[in-house]
């Protein structure tokens, strides 16, 4: 039978292109949910045939259990997750179906990791974090940690082209980012970091050197909890590079109860997503990633460097979530329980899925 699939906030600029994966690369039959009909219309003509649209919200307990009860997977899209709870997931484990979803928010993260049990007893595979950055990018981490013999520390930064063609809700993952500090793994030991803080120049294939800023991000900890590292640096930045000065003085000198507050964040968001929507025409709306993984090969200390990029981010956060399911789909993965990306991707799946859809990761050592 027909696979069923069912995409939360599959009308918004990620959900819609990881439904335009899953239309390349399966024959699953596509549903994708949003709270605005006429939008809804739209993106699911668009999409086409196999994908109709139900306007469900999230809020809405017993209309989501229905929809999930009706489908073989469902990917949770419906950020920012910072505002999210784990009653998706919750509602997928008590009914048996699998789950993914795009998380990128620690907070989220730390929500959903706490139903592994639950998830394991009920036989229900569940992935987080699976988009492009967390995603993508911490099966590269993984990829370049299994190169080695030891592995140390840890490197990964980002480097995103204005809005990254995915819309308000990346301008507002970035300011929720700044509302508090952070723990970061640095040197076996759990420290403090301010975010946006400690910039440091990273050179990126076609982006060139960017000076890159601590965030928060679900990898800072999911990745010391896979891997046994000393250090894990994960640094971030925008260009053009006027955005991260402009980023680093609200980190730096706005109250921390401004940031904290939801309006405050909607009128940064607002404001940020209007000024990208200018610069995005000179910009791009790409995404560069660059992980450095430093530890012993053969005896010697080495770096393993792994790059890639891509035109659209939105694209290729569709894409890492796209190839996770697909592979749930065809039963080529499965691993009960809840588990970051880089927890449950085999790298060998990983590249194949890679190469199936034309990305390339450039991967290095040096001395």
């Amino acid at each position: 039978m027909t696979k069923q699939v069912l995409i939360l906030g599959g009308t918004g600029r990620v959900g819609s292109k990881v439904a335009a994966d899953l239309i390349a690369h399966t024959d699953a039959e596509i549903t994708i949910a949003g709270r605005n009909l006429l939008t809804g219309a739209q993106v699911s003509q668009q999409l086409g045939e196999r994908v109709k649209f139900s306007a469900i919200d999230l809020s809405a307990t017993a209309v989501l259990k229905g929809a999930i009860a009706q489908s073989d997977l469902v990917i949770h899209c419906a950020g920012p997750f910072h505002y999210r709870n784990a009653s998706v997931l919750q509602a997928c484990i008590d009914q048996g179906v699998n789950y993914i979803d795009v998380s990128d928010h620690p907070s989220f993260t730390r929500k959903a990791l706490a139903f592994r049990s639950n998830a394991e007893s009920a036989d229900v595979t569940a992935i987080i974090n699976t988009g492009i950055f967390p995603g993508i990018s911490n099966s590269m981490v993984r990829r370049d940690v299994e190169r080695l013999d030891y592995a140390e520390k840890i490197h990964l930064s980002y480097v995103v082209a204005g809005s990254g063609g995915a819309g308000i809700t990346v301008m507002r993952t970035t300011f929720l980012g700044l509302q508090r500090p952070f723990e970061a793994w640095i040197g076996g030991d759990w420290q403090m970091v301010k975010p946006y803080s400690d910039r440091e120049v990273v050179e990126f294939p076609q982006y060139g050197k960017v000076g890159v800023y601590w965030f928060d991000m679900p990898e800072a900890f999911t990745l010391p909890d896979t891997f046994p590292v000393k250090t894990v640096i994960t640094k971030f930045a925008t260009v053009p590079t006027f955005y991260n000065y402009l980023t680093w003085s609200v980190a730096r000198w706005w109250h921390p109860k401004l940031l904290q507050t939801k309006a405050v964040i909607e009128f940064l968001s607002h404001v940020s997503h209007f000024m990208t929507d200018v610069t995005d025409r000179v910009s791009g709306i790409g995404v560069a990633i660059r992980s450095e993984v430093t530890g012993e090969k053969d005896g010697r200390s080495v770096r393993c460097v792994s790059t890639m990029t891509h035109p659209d981010t939105a694209v290729s956060a569709g894409i890492g979530t796209g190839t996770v399911a697909e592979m749930l789909l065809s039963g080529e993965l499965k691993k009960p329980g809840v588990w970051a990306i880089e927890q449950a991707l085999p790298t060998e799946l990983f590249d194949r899925a890679m190469q199936n859809r034309g990305i390339e990761i450039h991967q290095q050592l040096m001395e």
